[in-house]
């Protein structure tokens, strides 16, 4: 395997018009442009689209400084990309079992092509080939409001049967324009996170008292968004909708005060785009039989990020100096990849901190992003499948 100087990782958000997408992509890059993350991170953020990242900056700094929430964009579906460039440390690394930085796609849908006809056949045409822009995802977030949530307490069935029903439904719309002759995708979104977006409106809860509520006042509707997206993808064994729960905040909203700095959740979105896929597909891949081409998908890509959590240090090193004079090909890129994925957590804090004693910032790097998921468990705010 030829590794590529990067890593692409994309991630595609739904939720109806309000639920706070807009704000929450001006949170994530915002917050990595902030000295305190500049002067403590081990990489940098960059967006690929110069104007895009000035705009997103612009409605952090607007809700940071002037308490001004962001403006509502309507059927926007410009994808935003940003690149995750590791510091330079100096340090010589084989170009053939590394890569030079994480791209990270954003996919925003738009809310309202859920929630109402399109006007004609060019935005027919135009939600189509969104949807289509997004099918590289691994990783889908169905935001859940929490403002709709407040808004309907103690009954809120009502309005989660009626979000997961129009997730249902806007994908039933787009199934027949998708598959080709009806034959089921090979390159689909296979992790679907149920998020509650504006989480500091809902302060008493946590992660289990979100998914609770969910299982227990929507779990049919569920049921049946899971039973569309089985519709879609080869294999839907290798698919997990609505068994991974977060809960995400951009920022504390206050009366005249938007603190920026108390968000929830929002610091897991990279290690979830990144790490989530590499851990669940390797299992996915080693439990369940599926065809070829279907376990050679879940598989792409995963080999430089095994080799780069392994890294050259402390335990996990000799494993990578006896595979790189292989090249890193067939069953020794195998072995590194389930390696890498059966690290326990006290094998990932040792990894870490070899890794930054020798500024090894590829593992370094990558070992805290799988740390950082067990945190956001740790802390109720994370609820990954077992499964």
């Amino acid at each position: 395997m030829k590794f590529n100087r990067s890593v692409d990782q994309h991630i595609a958000v739904f939720g109806e018009s309000g639920s706070g997408k807009t704000v929450l992509v001006s949170s994530f890059y915002g917050a990595t442009q902030e000295p305190d993350f500049l002067s403590s991170s081990l990489f940098d953020v960059t967006a690929d689209d110069t104007g895009q990242g000035h705009r997103l900056h612009k409605n952090y700094l607007g809700m940071r400084d002037s308490a001004r929430r962001p403006d509502t964009t309507r059927f926007s579906s410009t994808p935003y990309a940003f690149t995750v460039k590791l510091r330079d440390t100096g340090a010589k690394v084989s170009k053939q079992e590394s890569f030079d930085a994480l791209r990270l796609v954003w996919h925003d849908y738009p809310g309202e092509w859920f929630e109402q006809d399109v006007s004609g056949p060019e935005e027919a045409e135009r939600r189509i080939a969104t949807f289509r822009s997004l099918l590289s995802s691994d990783v889908a977030l169905l935001l859940v409001d929490g403002q709709r949530m407040l808004d309907n307490a103690g009954e809120e069935e009502r309005y989660l049967r009626s979000l997961l029903a129009s997730y249902r439904t806007g994908l039933l719309k787009l199934k027949g324009d998708l598959l080709e002759g009806g034959k089921p995708l090979v390159k689909f979104p296979r992790i679907w996170i149920i998020a509650l977006s504006k989480a500091d409106l809902l302060p008493e809860g946590d992660v289990f008292a979100f998914r609770d509520l969910i299982i227990e006042k929507a779990s049919d509707d569920l049921t049946a968004l899971r039973d569309v997206l089985a519709g879609f993808v080869q294999s839907p064994e290798a698919l997990s909708a609505g068994e991974d729960f977060v809960m995400l905040s951009s920022a504390k909203f206050e009366p005249n005060r938007i603190q920026v700095a108390e968000r929830i959740g929002v610091d897991l979105i990279l290690p979830l785009a990144a790490m989530l896929p590499f851990e669940r597909h390797i299992k996915w891949v080693d439990r369940m039989h599926m065809p070829a081409k279907v376990a050679a998908e879940l598989l792409d890509g995963l080999g430089p990020l095994a080799v780069a959590l392994l890294g050259r240090t402390g335990k996990f090193g000799r494993v990578i100096s006896l595979l790189a004079p292989l090249g890193f090909k067939g069953d020794e890129l195998n072995a590194a990849m389930r390696t890498a994925v059966k690290a326990t957590s006290d094998q990932l804090r040792s990894m870490n901190a070899d890794a930054l004693a020798k500024r090894d910032y590829q593992s370094a790097t990558l070992s805290r992003f799988r740390l950082d998921l067990e945190a956001g468990e740790e802390k109720r705010v994370l609820l990954r499948s077992k499964r």
